[in-house]
């Protein structure tokens, strides 16, 4: 077999993939739940690939989420729920729908009222969709129309805090700017603290997700992605704790044999050089 551009040939190694008796052993054993890691996975090899600017790596990253696309719809179509081309169809119907500006008579909007009209859209897709999953006899998501219904609970919990945040901001619930969230970051720091006197780990480290949801905040009030800025601090550490490790090996030692004080010094020279 020969690889091609078209779509259909993905669609065929798949479903080849998944027959039974001639398909292979470890796709045929898998579903929603087993593949779901794998596609959160790709997605964050995606990222990852811009985040380098690698775009022949963003090429081959984007091909493996696409995979992942086509194994959920194949799985979906063997259980006679929806193959490929419903959600092909599903989100371009969803594009035109959200987009009168482009594809509609509601032509000339500025940013402003495109996002108004954004929100206004998503709210009657989320009304139908509570509306069909009654008709079908699925029980209603829980929280009856609750502000923050509708945030993935499987999300990165920073993204996650961020989305509920911004919900609550929608309806008022939100520091007017930065400067209270600080002091809000110096009082949950403060109760880390007094935890971390009382012995109470548990307690501790219901405190720290209170300072990382504060310092989530902060992120957002400035208008910065705080998974994108952990993730350049990260890149920062490891870099810096690499040119660390290379300048004992240039003496032949490893840092286990390094006292945390040269260990600095080290880091401070690698922070200076950059």
């Amino acid at each position: 077999m020969k690889p091609s551009r078209d779509i259909d040939q993905l669609l065929a190694i798949m479903a080849a993939l998944r027959t039974p008796g001639t398909g292979c052993p470890w796709d045929l054993e898998q579903d929603f739940a087993t593949i779901a890691p794998y596609t959160i996975e790709e997605a964050y090899e995606v990222a990852d690939a811009i985040a380098r600017n690698d775009l022949d790596d963003l090429c081959d990253e984007l091909g493996d989420l696409l995979l992942q696309v086509v194994f959920h719809a194949r799985m979906a179509q063997e259980q006679a729920a929806f193959d490929f081309g419903d959600v092909v169809f599903a989100i371009c119907d969803k594009m035109i729908r959200r987009h009168p500006h482009v594809f509609g008579d509601a032509r000339g909007r500025d940013v402003k009222a495109v996002n108004i009209a954004w929100g206004e859209i998503k709210a009657e897709e989320k009304r139908l969709r509570a509306a069909r999953r009654v008709e079908r006899g699925v029980a209603p998501d829980a929280g009856g129309g609750r502000t923050l219904d509708g945030v993935p609970v499987g999300l990165p919990a920073l993204t996650r805090a961020i989305k509920l945040q911004d919900k609550a901001a929608k309806v008022g619930f939100d520091w007017p700017d930065a400067r209270p969230v600080i002091d809000k970051i110096r009082e949950e720091i403060t109760e880390v603290e007094q935890e971390i006197a009382s012995g109470d780990r548990e307690a501790a480290a219901g405190e720290v997700g209170d300072l990382l949801f504060a310092v989530a905040n902060l992120a957002r009030h400035l208008g910065v992605d705080p998974e994108t800025a952990l993730r350049g601090t990260n890149d920062k550490f490891t870099r810096r704790f690499s040119a660390i490790e290379d300048a004992l090996a240039e003496e032949g030692r490893a840092p286990s044999s390094a006292t945390l004080d040269e260990m600095e010094a080290l880091w401070q020279a690698a922070k200076a050089g950059e």
